[in-house]
């Protein structure tokens, strides 16, 4: 008799796993929106800060560099996407920091491709850049 309940429980812990592996793929080739995007890299020296991207689904971009911020816009389709970075909002930097803020956004300007695997996603362009989404 207590076969036909263990078997029910079964199937329904079966059905609820099943359904969320369905939802996890689906959400593999969903590009983030609204979703803080932390660049794979290591903190300058003397700083904590990692760049930040942040895509809304209407295309406006917030971008926090190594030392200053800038808004942007870019356009997102299934495996394409180009970003137009804005004007950077100043900030009181060392020269290296601002080297790699303006290198940063110049990669960001030539991507024209993306690609995600989990929760990394790979903005493909003349350099790659590799972004964490951040779950916490």
């Amino acid at each position: 008799m207590m076969v036909r309940p263990l078997r029910r429980a079964a199937w329904l812990i079966g059905s609820m796993l099943l359904g969320a592996t369905v939802a996890a793929l689906a959400s593999e080739g969903e590009f983030p929106f609204d979703h803080a995007l932390m660049l794979e890299a290591a903190p300058m020296r003397g700083s904590k800060r990692i760049p930040i991207l942040e895509i809304a689904e209407d295309g406006a971009a917030s971008i926090q560099l190594w030392c200053a911020s800038a808004r942007g816009q870019a356009t997102i389709t299934a495996d394409a996407i180009t970003i137009v970075p804005g004007a950077v909002e100043s900030a009181q930097c060392t020269a290296d920091r601002q080297n790699r803020d303006e290198s940063l956004l110049a990669a960001l300007a030539q991507v024209a491709g993306w690609r995600r695997q989990g929760d990394v996603i790979e903005l493909l362009g003349a350099t790659t850049l590799r972004f964490h989404l951040m779950t916490n």
